[in-house]
């Protein structure tokens, strides 16, 4: 298949796994590239040693292309960039909007850029800047997500700017693949989907909390980082949303506390990217927002499948862990067929 994507990306298939933090490492990245999708290595929870082993580890698997996520406001985000130049990595695609200058070191190094967008504003804006395409992920989506769903949100974009559009939240199969392109888009970015294949590193129990959700199974909760973010209900979820200011507060001293002996970092580098990333919100969220990626490890690492997981609603319609190689085929197949389907409608 064939798309704007596709010959921007250069892969076979119009279908990205998207840079999920602790989940899209070598292993899962080098699976998808190497079945047609486009996989995203998600650098945010990466040191920069780190992320360069990342990056050789899936050269050592596979040559077909990948892109690396960055954080916009990350004190070492032009560190990462430099090193993608360096490896020549094929995208950058950036979890929050990035600045013009982010957009202009990425194209003198060659390396194609790719911000997420929750508006069709910042589309236009990151557009004017220079990118080469972006995603745009509706409401359905798992993580931080915005309140348009994604069949209002989609069109809207692909309407306002000329790029390959990839939409994301709330696909899955090859219904969505081709519901996607009737909309405009160039392809589909999926998350969960990818999280639950024999190819994720995340723990199989973990994996069956995600599988035993039904589509009501997710809330978005400013309480964890102080902005909307869609993850599974659990008790620790549950217990946030009850909790009044002063047990927000107490709560979150406590978990960053325990995150910062773990980290080794000093209370002012703790809350001091804490409030670069989430300024003008509360100290209770602030303090949430420096232990969010411990709570994140705590289930996607540790594999306790009791605290904070990111999940689209997608996870409702999910019962089955196929291989990446394995999913992406099948994808494509049910699009094809679909596809023919509505060829003899004429």
């Amino acid at each position: 298949m064939r798309t704007r994507l596709t010959e921007l990306l250069g892969c076979p298939y119009p279908i990205v796994q998207t840079g999920m933090g602790y989940v899209a490492g070598a292993g899962l990245v080098a699976a998808t590239s190497a079945a047609g999708g486009f996989g995203i290595v998600a650098s945010a929870t990466m040191t920069l040693d780190q992320l360069r082993d990342t990056v050789r580890k899936i050269r050592a698997r596979t040559d077909a292309p990948f892109g690396v996520n960055l954080r916009a406001d990350a004190p070492d985000a032009t560190d990462k960039i430099n090193l993608l130049v360096r490896e020549q990595v094929r995208l950058a695609s950036f979890a929050l909007a990035p600045n013009r200058d982010l957009l202009r070191r990425c194209a003198d190094g060659g390396v194609l850029t790719m911000p997420s967008v929750g508006a069709r504003r910042h589309a236009e804006k990151v557009a004017a800047w220079g990118a080469d395409a972006v995603l745009v992920q509706g409401g359905e989506g798992g993580g931080h997500t915005g309140p348009v769903p994604t069949t209002l949100l989609v069109p809207q974009v692909v309407d306002a700017v000329d790029l390959p559009v990839v939409a994301a939240g709330g696909f899955f199969d090859g219904r969505g693949l081709v519901a996607a392109l009737a909309y405009g888009a160039s392809g589909i970015a999926m998350g969960t989907r990818f999280l639950l294949t024999s190819d994720s590193p995340v723990a199989l129990d973990v994996k069956r909390r995600y599988l035993a959700a039904d589509v009501t199974g997710t809330v978005v909760t400013t309480r964890i980082d102080g902005v909307p973010h869609r993850v599974l209900r659990t008790p620790l979820v549950d217990a946030l949303e009850r909790s009044g200011r002063i047990r927000s507060l107490l709560r979150a001293i406590r978990s960053a506390t325990s995150f910062r002996r773990e980290s080794g970092l000093s209370w002012p580098d703790l809350l001091r990217a804490a409030r670069t990333a989430h300024h003008n919100r509360s100290w209770s969220q602030t303090l949430m927002a420096a232990n969010t990626p411990a709570m994140l490890h705590a289930s996607m690492v540790e594999g306790r499948p009791s605290g904070v997981m990111s999940a689209g609603q997608v996870t409702g319609l999910i019962d089955d862990l196929p291989s990446c190689a394995e999913l992406i085929d099948r994808i494509m197949a049910d699009a094809d067929a679909r596809l023919a389907a509505l060829a003899h409608l004429r």
